[in-house]
């Protein structure tokens, strides 16, 4: 342990660990981050696929403040920033055997127009409410519950406040997403369209609570690209950790949190190597943490997520391919008839979709392509159009969703290559046709690779499913049972998504500092603008 100074644990280095370390390190803590994989970024890792790299996780940008405020706190000048390009298109919509497609705008005005044009103009001003309605829902709730450390209902009622209260109450107060959109939009397509952001949490729009239609206030706001992919922002934040003093160390696997006199004071690693630390980020997904813990110890661990319980996973294929028909933008969504159908498949029968919805994300167009390691340059441009990269290929991650049962099943060639054949299908209806070569162009995972990659989880890619209004208080905040052992990362509060999960790394890291300083564990961690933390004074003083 270094001399002199506390000395803090963080296990993963996904988003969440990353802004964790980052933070404590900056404010003169010894830190050291251990990371199995060999490279940061957690579910952000790239794939290469036939000679190139492709972003086969998180592949939006959403909520650019948390990282603006972030990079401030941390003092990163504008050259140790990603950079980052808005869109202008926010993703283009297309239904099965439908000529006519619709692009959501970062221009809300656009967006209206659109959908007048697109349905009809009394759904154009449906809209216009809409979004109204969702920036009073997220402004009631960004203070006390996403800035803040995981809230209890009393706490929530009281942040509220009349006027909150009374903006979540005329949602009422038990309405699923998909009864709400049922009474703001009559065109079936919009109301699927505007559920399908219940998927971002990894959950079902008939079970998931009406307040998720504040994702619609998310994207209004803006959605970015990141120069050279989604691991850029990882790599980033693994640079600006180990530039305030953290040690990254990676191919170092977690075998068992150490507790002695009822704390967490260090780590074992697998081949027996020991750490000492005063305490302990665990990023990895909440419901292994009980698997790293003494056997005595295990209840004092989250209770695992129940399997029923899980959000989302999936069937993705990254692919480098030629693309014909269709003009595919950045982010596109296709969508089939039977919507829920879909959740049903996977919730109630446990299934690979009939009638799945496919997304699909086409890495060379829109503003500013990738530039991953290995692909079209260091500037990322494609030098032709952005349609394509070498040979007039193009990087695409198509996704389908999936039941989380990774740790339960494998679904074999029998089941994955029709999945695959329906997906291929109804691209094709819409238009897209993919000219797929050879097996190198394409790489697929499943819930179990998910599993494998991320233990505990099921292949869960958002943690628990964000199903019922009470799932808002659910989710483990960053502290735990444990002194000294704390939480971060999609699988706890404020929840899943890059900029959440980021979230849960300041919260994670001002909850321990504040615990460092005071005897008292109970207080309440609130971000407001930039993260309040002591001093590396005071944080370090024994």
């Amino acid at each position: 342990m270094p001399e002199g100074r506390r000395h803090v644990v963080v296990v993963g280095a996904g988003v969440g660990g990353l802004v964790a370390a980052a933070l404590l390190a900056r404010r003169g803590l010894a830190v050291t981050v251990l990371e199995s994989a060999d490279a940061p970024g957690g579910k952000m890792r790239p794939l290469t696929v036939d000679g190139v790299a492709v972003d086969a996780g998180p592949t939006v940008l959403t909520m650019r403040w948390v990282f603006d405020e972030l990079f401030d706190e941390l003092g990163a000048a504008p050259g140790q920033r990603p950079a980052l390009t808005p869109l202008d298109v926010l993703a283009r919509h297309a239904w099965r055997g439908q000529p006519d497609t619709l692009d959501l705008f970062a221009d809300r005005r656009r967006s209206a127009e659109a959908i007048a044009r697109f349905s009809s103009p009394a759904e154009g001003r449906r809209f216009e409410r809409f979004c109204d309605e969702a920036a009073r829902v997220y402004a009631q709730l960004e203070g006390p519950y996403i800035r803040s450390s995981r809230p209890r209902f009393a706490q929530m009622v009281g942040d509220l406040g009349v006027r909150g209260l009374a903006t979540l109450a005329a949602l009422g107060p038990f309405s699923t997403l998909a009864q709400t959109l049922g009474r703001r939009f009559t065109d079936p397509r919009l109301q699927q369209l505007f559920g399908r952001y219940a998927t971002y949490c990894g959950a079902s729009p008939w079970a998931a609570p009406a307040t998720l239609m504040l994702v619609s206030h998310v994207e209004q706001t803006g959605v970015w690209s990141v120069a050279g992919g989604m691991a850029a922002l990882a790599r980033c934040l693994a640079g600006l950790a180990a530039g305030a003093g953290a040690t990254l160390r990676y191919g170092a696997t977690l075998e068992q949190v150490v507790i002695e006199r009822g704390r967490a004071c260090g780590v074992v690693l697998t081949g027996g190597e020991r750490i000492a630390a005063d305490a302990v980020v665990f990023n990895g997904d909440a419901s292994r943490l009980g698997h790293h813990l003494p056997p005595e110890l295990t209840g004092a661990a989250p209770v695992p997520v129940a399997p029923a319980a899980r959000s989302l996973s999936a069937v993705t294929w990254a692919l480098h391919v030629r693309t014909r028909g269709f003009a595919l933008e950045r982010h596109n969504v296709f969508f089939d008839a039977d919507y829920a159908s879909e959740f049903d498949d996977i919730f109630r029968r446990r299934r690979l979709p009939e009638r799945g919805t496919v997304y699909v994300c086409a890495q060379d167009r829109g503003a500013g392509t990738l530039g991953l390691p290995g692909g079209t340059g260091e500037t990322g441009e494609t030098g032709h159009d952005g349609r394509g990269g070498h040979n007039g290929r193009e990087r695409l991650l198509a996704l389908i969703n999936a039941p989380a049962d990774g740790d339960r099943r494998s679904f074999d060639a029998s089941e994955i290559e029709p999945c695959q054949t329906r997906c291929l299908g109804l691209l094709s209806d819409c238009g897209l046709t993919l000219e797929l070569d050879s097996p190198a162009q394409v790489v697929s995972r499943t819930p179990a690779d998910f599993q494998r990659l991320f233990p505990g989880s099921g292949g869960a890619l958002y943690g628990a499913a964000t199903h019922g209004w009470m799932s808002l208080f659910r989710r483990s905040g960053a502290a735990t049972r444990l002194p000294g052992l704390y939480l971060a990362g999609g699988s706890v509060h404020p929840g899943p998504g890059v900029p959440m999960a980021a979230m849960s790394g300041r919260l994670a890291a001002a909850t321990l500092l504040a615990h460092l300083d005071s005897t008292r564990r109970s207080s309440r961690v609130r971000i407001s603008g930039g993260m309040s933390m002591p001093s590396a004074t005071t944080a370090a003083t024994p």
